[in-house]
């Protein structure tokens, strides 16, 4: 290479630099985020026999083993077939739990690996950071939520009264629950506390969410005291979208999804901007 082959070489090497940098500062991270969503997407993607094809299978036991043998002896729950009443609450249930999960354990073992450095001084702001993690989250459970759905549907529920609302409270849960993932994947010290959350308290609030049943079926006071739990206002509110029918004011239930929203945003923000947990 001639000198003035290399002068040549260099300028166009500073001039693109140049131009890299330029588009960094002028989309403000905005590529890096979509850079992180599609590393989180492609996580879960890899290992799709895992994170979407196993709790769909799982899901459509629960349909099978509840709605064919608890629906013959129900028969029909608010005017409904119980098959149908049913289906909403599996939904919810696998929503829940793979978005929790998706960006829970994908955070934790950043910690655990050391990576997370790397992403917190990075040019990404904490909002940026969020939106990429809960992105991937909510993805994966909404695939994994409509393939239980469209399986259903092939086996004969009828659960289509509000497409719009149906979507919206799908989103919402997946994002409320994303956000809930990472606040604990930041907070965890090892494996048993990401554990503990999905095992002692979301799975045990979603059973007592009337997922297989009304609370209208229970008891005094358990009637009453069913509704202090949050996610059977996400469950119901999924359900009237399916199917038209619900224990409690639909508008309820989006006005506590969307303060949980806003309340885990503010949370999960808080300790990325502060490192809480991270640079410790």
């Amino acid at each position: 290479m001639s000198p003035a082959d290399a002068r040549e070489y260099a300028r166009v090497a500073r001039e693109r630099s140049a131009a890299i940098v330029a588009r960094a500062q002028q989309e403000s991270g905005r590529y890096g985020a979509w850079i992180l969503f599609r590393k989180e997407m492609d996580r879960f993607i890899k290992v799709s026999g895992q994170t979407i094809v196993s709790p769909v299978l799982t899901t459509l036991l629960w349909f099978l083993v509840f709605g064919y043998s608890l629906g013959e002896r129900l028969q029909e729950i608010q005017g409904i077939p119980y098959v149908d009443f049913l289906v909403p609450g599996l939904i919810m249930m696998a929503l829940i739990m793979n978005s929790f999960l998706n960006s829970g354990f994908s955070f934790f073992i950043s910690k655990i690996h050391g990576t997370v450095t790397d992403l917190l001084v990075s040019p990404l702001s904490p909002v940026q950071i969020l939106a990429a993690y809960s992105s991937a989250s909510i993805l994966r459970g909404m695939l994994v939520g409509g393939a239980i759905w469209i399986v259903a549907a092939l086996m004969g529920a009828s659960t289509l009264h509000n497409l719009g609302l149906t979507l919206l409270f799908m989103a919402l849960t997946c994002f409320v629950f994303a956000l809930l993932g990472l606040i604990i994947g930041i907070l965890a010290r090892d494996f048993d506390h990401v554990n503990f959350i999905p095992s002692f308290l979301i799975m045990p609030l979603t059973f007592l969410g009337g997922v297989f049943y009304s609370i209208e079926m229970l008891p005094k006071p358990w009637d009453s005291v069913s509704l202090l739990n949050p996610i059977l206002y996400m469950v119901n509110g999924l359900r009237y979208g399916m199917t038209g029918v619900s224990d409690v004011p639909v508008y309820w239930g989006l006005l506590i999804v969307c303060s949980a929203v806003a309340a885990c945003w503010l949370l999960a923000w808080w300790l990325l901007i502060t490192g809480k947990k991270l640079r410790e």
